[in-house]
């Protein structure tokens, strides 16, 4: 599956149509690095003598660095303008870092997190980033 997103004809040499919601949901979420997210915490909590908040924290800052650089190697030779191609990486990166968010660990540090906002956060960005290619 091509992961750059397709929203006019124009922008595909295969006559692929273009992409319909469901497929812009599917093509923002980051899924290959949030998988690796899930596999480090869980590395992280399962190890000793390491102070877990701070690894967790560079953990993150690592996945949000290589979220933007993942999806632009995917994206790379789909045919979409460069604002497009901008645009979904800026979202795949803010899908990951929403992703996190709502998983808790390491925000869960902070005094203001709390998990419902976080999971609503998840769901309404969610929902709402295939808009944004409209």
């Amino acid at each position: 599956m091509n992961r750059g997103i397709i929203t006019t004809q124009l922008q595909t040499t295969s006559g692929q149509p273009p992409d319909t919601y469901s497929d812009k949901i599917m093509k923002s979420i980051p899924a290959e690095i949030v998988g690796a997210w899930v596999a480090a915490k869980g590395l992280v909590d399962s190890a000793n003598n390491v102070p877990k908040n701070t690894t967790l924290w560079i953990c993150f800052a690592v996945g949000v660095v290589l979220t933007f650089l993942w999806t632009r190697k995917q994206i790379q030779g789909s045919g979409q303008p460069p604002s497009l191609k901008a645009k979904q990486m800026l979202v795949a990166t803010g899908a990951f870092i929403i992703w996190v968010f709502a998983l808790g660990p390491p925000f869960d540090s902070l005094a203001w997190y709390h998990s419902l906002y976080a999971s609503l956060a998840l769901i309404g960005y969610t929902l709402i980033t295939p808009l944004v290619y409209d």
